[in-house]
């Protein structure tokens, strides 16, 4: 990342963080964290705390300008606007709170770590999934492992409880830290397809909170489902470390096709 001035910041998306032809959420409101950490208001507050996103409309691979706005910086808390822009046009608009994070154990969790088999017993998601009309670059990226008991979606036979769980590390040995945790909190496959519901889910909105600085290994994330109507579905994220903290949770809202009844 490139800063311009004027809290501009070019940025070069990488088409390794995709999901078929689509540059993944997590990973763009990772790039705009990034910016606003990088910016004037990032100075004393380095770490993204919470950010609530907007997918206007899909960005490409290449080049892209990170716009930051700083709204407010107080003693702990800095708050900022940003817009991802290509050829002009916002492709995703996100507003920043920015501040210290630690790694302290927390005060109070009513939230215990998702259950899930040891690593070597979860199935490792791959670039090019079996009977799968696309590719998954991502998983390049992501190391992957879906607990066997939510893998009934793919023998055609979805749970239909709408959860999906599994263990994630960075592929090149990274360490998870505040901007990476976004991409976790996006996680693939989508619920729906735990319901029986095989198509394609674009994020419309997402909204993260980042509680604590993850413990170096992987991290165990769960994705529920609230309510599907209206072609509109809600997914609900939280990411636990390997102390088994809660070290990240999100709401998403995602646009969903429905089968017809009649």
């Amino acid at each position: 990342m490139t800063a311009h001035g004027d809290g501009a910041f070019g940025a070069t998306l990488d088409a390794r963080w995709s999901v078929g032809s689509r540059l993944h959420g997590g990973y763009l409101l990772a790039v705009l964290g990034r910016a606003a950490c990088e910016s004037a208001a990032g100075g004393g507050h380095p770490h993204v705390t919470a950010v609530s996103g907007t997918f206007i409309e899909p960005p490409e691979p290449g080049a892209a300008v990170a716009r930051v706005e700083t709204l407010r910086v107080g003693r702990t808390v800095a708050q900022v606007r940003a817009a991802l822009v290509q050829e002009e046009r916002i492709r995703v608009e996100a507003h920043i709170t920015l501040g210290l994070l630690d790694d302290a154990d927390p005060w109070w969790s009513g939230h215990e770590p998702v259950d899930l088999p040891p690593e070597q017993d979860c199935f490792r998601m791959t670039v090019d999934p079996p009977g799968a009309s696309f590719s998954v670059p991502l998983m390049g990226v992501i190391e992957e492992r879906l607990d066997p008991a939510h893998l009934a979606f793919a023998a055609g036979a979805p749970s239909g409880r709408g959860v999906m769980a599994s263990w994630q590390r960075l592929a090149d040995g990274s360490d998870w830290d505040p901007l990476s945790l976004l991409v976790a909190l996006d996680p693939v496959p989508p619920v729906s397809f735990d319901l029986g519901l095989s198509g394609w889910v674009p994020t419309i909105q997402l909204s993260a909170y980042l509680r604590r600085l993850p413990a170096p290994g992987p991290v165990r994330v769960r994705l529920a489902a609230t309510d599907i109507s209206g072609e509109r579905m809600d997914e609900m994220a939280h990411v636990w470390d390997d102390k088994g903290r809660l070290v990240a949770q999100a709401t998403q809202l995602a646009a969903v096709r429905l089968p017809d009844r009649r």
